[in-house]
């Protein structure tokens, strides 16, 4: 099984960030790249679209909002690797009450590539995806 982890301060407050990207259907609101989330089972479950049409379908496996954070799993989606389990989450950056620090991490079983190569892959996922946050928390 391979893994990643990819973490950002920002320049907002936890509870700004958490706000933002909290809610399990929240990715459009700030994650271009996910134009459309649509809720499936009462919200436990989102099926998301990229702007080319791809359709990413993903189950919330936990949720805490007082640990700022939620993990969830792909269920079907158009990357080369199974059992990905993934959490994000927003972190206070001690003695700062306008910064947080957050947090995207992964761990998945490549198919068809290297651990490194699905390491890499979704690194520059979670990466791009935190300036995306950034870039919407600072407009």
């Amino acid at each position: 099984m391979a893994s990643t982890s990819v973490s950002r301060v920002l320049p907002a407050s936890p509870q700004r960030v958490w706000d933002l990207i909290g809610g399990f259907g929240a990715l459009p609101d700030w994650l271009p790249y996910i134009p459309e989330s649509t809720p499936l089972e009462g919200g436990r479950v989102r099926r998301l679209t990229n702007p080319d049409g791809d359709v990413i379908t993903e189950r919330l496996m936990a949720y805490s909002e007082a640990e700022r954070s939620y993990t969830y799993a792909i269920l079907d989606a158009p990357f080369p690797v199974t059992g990905y389990l993934s959490t994000l989450r927003v972190h206070p950056v001690a003695g700062r009450d306008d910064v947080a620090e957050v947090q995207w991490s992964g761990r998945f079983t490549p198919d068809g590539l290297s651990d490194a190569e699905a390491e890499d892959l979704f690194a520059g996922i979670y990466r791009d995806g935190l300036e995306a946050l950034r870039k919407t928390l600072t407009t």
